[in-house]
């Protein structure tokens, strides 16, 4: 027999095997056992019995690929609002709130070198010269954007596009097919694309004859155009002056206040 020494270290050792295997028994119970967790759940034969909290439920459930209800928050993130998805929307619907922006000016078109004009026949061409009564166009806002309506100052009539590309004048411009949209391009020319008609451009030719819309690209030049104020025609901010004002200097008096100096005689 060994010693006394060596026999309560056999025993020390196998007291710990069986307390070891004791645990390992209760986190993992063979299958058909009946486990119940502290909050009461359980599985039976294979079958859960209840929702439990312990450590070994949470375990199962973990490794079985769900989550345990409690565990974890869902947290709802809401997306910030897109304010150029709104603006884009708002800028196809016509506003009829705000008051509207009128400017005049000339349209000088780059291939003709001349300024575009509505003519009383109804006519309108790009071979008016600088200064022409029918080459001044009053220019409406239809949105808060940059779509408009433009028409002749002389004669009233607005410019628009049929379905076939041609331009037209009317003397009602409510319509979609007398809207435009201001397009500036990297050139610093003016673009104008009909509304109704998207991909259809205001064009003349070297002629100054208006071309089918059908037929017309934003990089031609034909679709390029130059804004001009007319002969004469002040804007009114150029007629706007800053005024100074001359306020006489301060003192610091010994409280710390600022009193109004004596102006000088």
């Amino acid at each position: 027999m060994g010693s006394p020494r060596s026999v309560l270290s056999c025993l020390l050792l196998h007291l710990l095997v069986l307390c070891l295997q004791a645990q390992v028994r209760s986190l993992w119970p063979p299958v058909g056992s009946a486990r119940v967790g502290p909050g009461g759940g359980g599985r039976e034969g294979g079958r859960e019995t209840g929702l439990g909290t312990g450590a070994g439920w949470r375990r199962d459930m973990l490794r079985a690929g769900r989550q345990p209800a409690g565990l974890t928050q869902e947290v709802t993130v809401q997306s910030p609002p897109n304010f150029t998805q709104h603006v884009r929307e708002q800028s196809l619907v016509t506003d009829q709130l705000s008051r509207r922006l009128i400017r005049t000016y000339q349209l000088y078109s780059r291939t003709s070198g001349k300024h575009v004009q509505v003519l009383a026949n109804k006519r309108i061409n790009a071979m008016a010269e600088d200064g022409d009564p029918y080459a001044k166009l009053i220019v409406e806002t239809d949105t808060f954007g940059s779509r408009v309506r433009v028409r002749g100052a002389e004669t009233g009539l607005y410019i628009c596009m049929n379905k076939k590309g041609k331009l037209i004048a009317k003397g009602n411009g409510k319509g979609k097919d007398c809207v435009f949209t201001e397009i500036v391009l990297e050139n610093n020319y003016t673009a104008l694309q009909n509304a109704k008609y998207e991909g259809w451009y205001m064009a003349f030719t070297r002629k100054g004859r208006p071309r089918k819309g059908s037929k017309t690209r934003q990089h031609q030049r034909e679709v390029h155009f130059m804004k001009r104020l007319p002969k004469g025609h002040h804007t009114t901010e150029q007629s706007l002056r800053f005024e100074f004002l001359n306020y006489p200097p301060f003192t610091r008096s010994l409280r710390g206040q600022r009193t109004w100096a004596s102006e000088p005689r």
